[in-house]
């Protein structure tokens, strides 16, 4: 069972989610009667560009319209995070075997779409020039550093829940998204636009489809023990 949220509330949900108050403590448990959730999301309509004029341009390249969505070909979105927002207890947290990395790479951050759980993220700049890599939750400064050499990678911690809103502020044209996890059950879409998320237990829940430019899209959706539910959304509706 699926059911689509008005536009009004899945931006209350994000509102509140990016917010500052604390998320309830998530509880690790052992999940024996657990299903999935997979599906593919995909953007059908025309990409919106953004003319931008690069500084730089031996290394950001020159003029040009700029897609504000990533998508492949075949209309599928390769930058979005899927996650179940309202799970208080499930399987742990997957184990770390290192930090993931926010790159600026080209003039561009490398992924465009960072999810973690909280903890370390490594910020790096592989460009010979100055990157200002600067990282919100809503319109909160969470990071603001300066990268000013090639092969520099600085740390930082981030603990807090939400959706972070990332800009270079050498370089305005760059822009991605990331999402610090309140809970396990998340997932990017991959280069098919697909994602899975598993071991789930049974019950009703709130699933958001989160994208830079388009928002976030909000549903319900039951997942049944050992069953897989599939969701295919089109962030252009």
């Amino acid at each position: 069972m699926r059911t689509f949220l008005s536009r009004a509330a899945a931006l209350t949900a994000t509102s509140l989610l990016i917010g500052a108050g604390p998320a309830l403590a998530y509880e690790s448990t052992e999940v024996s009667d657990g299903g999935n959730i997979s599906g593919r999301i995909t953007f059908s309509g025309t990409v919106p560009t953004k003319m931008i004029v690069p500084d730089n341009r031996d290394v950001c390249g020159g003029p040009r319209e700029d897609p504000q969505i990533a998508v492949s070909d075949d209309g599928e979105v390769l930058d979005a995070v899927v996650y179940i927002s309202d799970i208080q207890q499930g399987k742990p947290w997957p184990e770390m075997t290192e930090p993931p990395r926010l790159d600026n790479r080209d003039c561009h951050f490398v992924p465009k779409m960072v999810a973690m759980q909280p903890g370390p993220l490594v910020i790096v700049n592989s460009d010979p020039l100055l990157h200002n890599t600067h990282i919100f939750y809503g319109r909160r400064t969470a990071v603001n550093l300066a990268l000013p050499k090639q092969g520099l990678e600085i740390e930082r911690e981030f603990e807090r829940p939400g959706i972070l809103r990332i800009t270079c502020d050498e370089h305005g044209h760059m822009h991605a998204a990331g999402y610090v996890a309140a809970n396990p059950y998340y997932d990017t879409t991959q280069d098919d636009g697909a994602f899975e998320i598993t071991d789930i237990p049974p019950g009703e829940y709130t699933l958001i489809v989160y994208q830079r430019t388009t928002g976030a899209k909000e549903q319900t959706i039951t997942v049944e023990a050992g069953q897989t539910a599939t969701l295919d959304v089109d962030l252009a509706q």
